[in-house]
C-alpha cells in the first residue's frame, strides 16, 4: 500500500516546514561530475548532501574530536534539509510519497561509535517535516574522511508519485 501524497491526505511538507520555521535552501551545486538528484521510475536518488549553508561548508572536523556528537546531529539536519531541497528542485515535495532509505556517513575520530545518534539529526528532521512519510530504513557509517573535511554526509532515496 502506498502512502498518500500531500494533496491526498498526506502531510503538507511545505506547511510543516513553515510551521517549523524552516525554509528550503538553494540546491547545493555538485562538487564533481554528478547531479544533486536523479529520478528513475517512482524513485528519486539524492546524492550525498554535505552540511552546506549559503554555498559554504558550515563546519569541518572529525566527530568525537573537533566536532561533538550533538553538533554533528545538527549538521545532519542541514544535510537532510539540503536533500529535501534537491527533491523539491527535481520533482517538487508535493509529489513526495515517502523517504525510503537514508544513508549517513560520519567522519569519525578513532574510537567514536556514536554514528547512529549523529544521523538521528537527519532522521528526526524527516519525521518532523513529513510525519509517517518520513520514517525510513537507514544506515549510519563511520568513515575516515568526507569531502572538504565535512563531519557528516547524508544521501536519500525517496518514493514519488
Amino acid at each position: 500500500m502506498t502512502t498518500p501524497v500531500a494533496g491526498e491526505g498526506g502531510v503538507d511538507a511545505y506547511a510543516k516546514l513553515a510551521e517549523l520555521g524552516l525554509t528550503l535552501p538553494t540546491v547545493v551545486p555538485p562538487l564533481a561530475s554528478y547531479v544533486p538528484a536523479v529520478q528513475s521510475g517512482n524513485y528519486v536518488y539524492v546524492s550525498g548532501q554535505l552540511p552546506m549553508v549559503d554555498g559554504k561548508l558550515s563546519q569541518t572536523g572529525k566527530v568525537g574530536d573537533e566536532v561533538s556528537a550533538e553538533e554533528a546531529a545538527e549538521l545532519a539536519k542541514i544535510c537532510a534539509l539540503n536533500a529535501l531541497a534537491a527533491i523539491e528542485s527535481l520533482v517538487g515535495l508535493g509529489r513526495l510519497v515517502k523517504i525510503v532509505k537514508v544513508t549517513g556517513f560520519v567522519a569519525s575520530a578513532p574510537g567514536f561509535t556514536g554514528q547512529p545518534a549523529v544521523i538521528n539529526g537527519a532522521s528526526n528532521l524527516f519525521g518532523e517535516v513529513l510525519g509517517e512519510q518520513g520514517r525510513h530504513a537507514r544506515s549510519a557509517v563511520g568513515v575516515a574522511e568526507l569531502p572538504l573535511g565535512a563531519p557528516v554526509e547524508v544521501e536519500v532515496i525517496a518514493e514519488v508519485a
